[in-house]
């Protein structure tokens, strides 16, 4: 699915302790608007791993390259910077960064 990227998100605030996953593999920035909506903002280096989710989330990819592929999919669909995916609430989905992915993630 393609996406018109903003490069910034203004009028929000941001947590600034970062979320560190995976071993700093992923490290992510919270950010909350002034309506109250939660996204993250971060990157992924360069790994395969495996994500789960309570809410639905739409990946926007802001720049990089993976392979993603959902829970109960047969196969990998490959990804970059313009694009974004989604992921049902309560399920999962496991992501290969081919090189630093940058994105924001938008939940519910």
């Amino acid at each position: 699915m393609a996406a018109t990227l903003d490069p910034v998100l203004s009028n929000v605030s941001v947590q600034t302790r970062a979320n560190v996953y995976f071993d700093g593999k992923c490290v992510s920035h919270t950010v909350l608007l002034a309506d109250g909506t939660r996204k993250s903002v971060g990157v992924i280096l360069p790994s395969t791993l495996h994500f789960t989710t309570g809410a639905p989330e739409r990946m926007e990819l802001v720049a990089g390259r993976c392979k993603v592929k959902l829970a109960g999919a047969g196969s990998w669909t490959d990804y970059a910077g313009g694009q974004s995916f989604d992921v049902a609430g309560d399920s999962a989905f496991d992501i290969e960064a081919i090189e630093p992915l940058h994105y924001i993630c938008h939940f519910g």
